[in-house]
C-alpha cells in the first residue's frame, strides 16, 4: 500500500539512497539535492514528503509555498526510485499529495515546472488534472508550467448539475 511518510532523523538514510532511472537524471535533482533543497527552502514551508510501499521508501517530493504570484503550492521535486517505477506508485502517492494539500488548502492551486523532453511526467501530470498555464519562465524556456486547481465544493456542484 503506497503512502505518504515524514523525513526524519529515522528514514532520511533511505530517502538519500532513491536513485531515478539514468534517462531521468537530467529531469530531477538527486535525492540529497531534493532533501538539501527542503533545508534550504525551509524559510518557504518547504517539506520533504517520503513515499513508500509498506514499509519501503520508495519515492521522494519536495513541496513548498510559493507566495509570489501566482500563490500556490510548489512541487519542486517528484521521484519514484528506479527499482519502483512503472508500478503505479507515483500515480497513487501524487495523488496522495494532492489529497493532503487539498485538505490544507492554503492555495487553491499547486504548480510544477516539467522539462518539455520528460514525457513520462508530463503524461503522469496531464491525467492527474494538471494542464499547462502557457507561462514560459526565462530560467527554463526548455520547461513547461503545469497548474492543478483543487476544486471547490461548488464548482463540483456544478458539475453534477451538467
Amino acid at each position: 500500500m503506497v503512502k505518504l511518510v515524514d523525513v526524519d532523523e529515522q528514514n532520511w538514510l533511505k530517502v538519500r539512497d532513491l536513485t531515478v532511472a539514468e534517462g531521468q537524471k537530467g529531469f530531477l535533482d538527486s535525492a540529497l539535492g531534493i532533501l538539501a533543497r527542503g533545508y534550504v527552502y525551509r524559510a518557504c514551508r518547504a517539506r520533504v514528503i517520503g513515499i513508500a510501499d509498506g514499509e519501503t521508501i520508495v519515492g521522494a517530493a519536495l513541496v513548498r509555498d510559493l507566495d509570489e504570484e501566482p500563490a500556490c503550492y510548489d512541487l519542486q521535486q517528484f521521484m519514484i526510485d528506479r527499482k519502483s517505477q512503472g508500478k503505479g506508485i507515483g500515480t497513487q502517492a501524487l495523488h496522495l499529495i494532492l489529497e493532503e494539500l487539498g485538505k490544507e488548502r492554503k492555495y487553491n492551486c499547486v504548480e510544477v515546472c516539467v522539462k518539455r523532453e520528460d514525457t513520462t511526467a508530463l503524461r503522469l501530470y496531464a491525467k492527474s488534472g494538471f494542464v499547462d498555464t502557457g507561462y514560459v519562465d526565462e530560467d527554463a524556456p526548455d520547461s513547461l508550467n503545469l497548474m492543478y486547481h483543487f476544486h471547490t465544493r461548488s464548482d463540483e456542484q456544478i458539475a453534477r448539475t451538467e
